[in-house]
């Protein structure tokens, strides 16, 4: 009996080592960014940190589709981490409230370009009856960055500076380009087109996979939460005597990577939707804790119920792309459902900023909202899986 080929190959882990090194170094400076701005008189914009670094980011996502199915996966790997590790040197620089806004809206290209040619590079390597093992096993890594970042950032800022904080997030950056230049592109030769104007001219077509409908919708709805977290949860950590803002971060990360650790394999066995529907109700109930009078419990328990949700969401949905798209167009369907990751976070960041406003009495509405939308996506995935079972019959 021929033994069967394992998807954790060399290519496959430099893959995830370079996904944590970048995901640390953009998170690293979350928790610290509200109250930098307003040290520099912006406190009022804090709703625009996440959502013009998603703008940017979702703005990206065509042109990383397209270069991503044209010009390669490791060069526009290599540009998102580029753009990271020159952002991150420059945020000591900038001592004015615009700079910084035009800085996290230039810094938003990162994650614009590299989560989607790194989604496409796993397609590639990995076959289709394992996506969402493969996606839950880079899934830790980059859960495990962004959840260790924020604290490492928090620790950095305290014991040696923000300054110091900003430029060692740029070196996580530059270090996980490094990685990139020991790994061979996937790309078939027949496909790849040198870089000219034209590949930059995006129509419709580049922007929007209409195959993958289904994911494009749950991940809106979904994703407006993890702009609400992200954007509150600063302040809230302040609210209930939290010293390290970065601490709810990690509380989610491990629960996430629980998950994914021993149900890595939960989507390819039993499907992408009824695993949706569990991340769902484990979304509903974290946000739901979040409305209830706020203490260090209702905050703890939240974020392990987000975790959950998002250690079973992430990786299949992602999987649920792939399987959706054309196998020419992976980049544009992994560029299209992460428009809608960016539209979702970023509408999240602005409405909890706006409700919030420095209102402590406030701040519990946007989890609310969260709860909501998150209830809508359940009953959208029974939409979906009647639809199907009835076509099937």
């Amino acid at each position: 009996m021929q033994k069967e080929e394992s998807i954790y190959t060399l290519a496959f882990w430099l893959l995830c080592l370079s996904n944590f090194l970048f995901c640390a170094s953009f998170s690293m400076i979350i928790p610290e960014l509200p109250d930098y701005l307003a040290s520099l008189g912006g406190r009022e914009y804090i709703g625009y940190i996440i959502a013009l670094f998603t703008l940017t980011a979702g703005l990206s996502r065509p042109f990383s589709g397209k270069l991503t199915d044209h010009i390669g996966r490791i060069p526009i790997m290599a540009f998102g981490s580029i753009v990271c590790f020159i952002c991150g040197g420059l945020y000591p620089l900038i001592h004015s409230v615009q700079g910084f806004l035009l800085l996290r809206f230039f810094h938003g290209m990162s994650t614009g370009t590299k989560p989607t040619a790194t989604a496409a590079y796993v397609a590639d390597i990995i076959p289709e009856s394992k996506r969402g093992e493969a996606q839950g096993g880079l899934g830790i890594f980059t859960a495990t960055g962004m959840s260790i970042g924020p604290v490492i950032g928090s620790f950095l800022a305290k014991e040696l500076g923000l300054r110091e904080m900003f430029w060692i997030s740029s070196l996580f950056a530059l270090l996980s380009i490094l990685i990139l230049t020991r790994m061979k592109e996937t790309l078939p030769h027949s496909r790849k087109k040198p870089m000219s104007i034209s590949l930059l001219k995006i129509g419709w077509k580049d922007v929007f996979e209409p195959k993958i409908i289904p994911v494009f919708w749950i991940m809106i709805l979904i994703s407006f939460s993890y702009g609400v977290i992200v954007t509150l949860v600063p302040d809230i950590s302040k609210m209930i005597g939290w010293h390290n803002k970065g601490l709810y971060f990690s509380i989610f990360t491990i629960s996430s990577i629980g998950v994914r650790v021993f149900f890595a394999k939960s989507s390819d066995q039993y499907g992408r939707i009824p695993v949706l529907l569990i991340s769902s109700f484990f979304l509903i109930a974290s946000m739901f804790l979040m409305v209830l009078p706020l203490s260090s419990m209702t905050v703890i328990l939240s974020g392990i119920f987000f975790g959950i949700s998002w250690g079973f969401n992430s990786p299949t949905l992602t999987a649920w792309t792939t399987d959706l798209a054309s196998p020419t167009h992976i980049g544009r369907a992994m560029a299209t459902m992460y428009i809608a990751l960016e539209a979702g976070i970023g509408m999240g960041a602005l409405l909890a900023g706006a409700f919030y406003n420095g209102l402590a009495s406030q701040i519990q509405i946007p989890f609310l909202l969260s709860g909501i939308f998150a209830l809508i996506s359940s009953l959208l995935l029974v939409y979906y899986r009647h639809n199907w079972l009835k076509n099937d019959l």
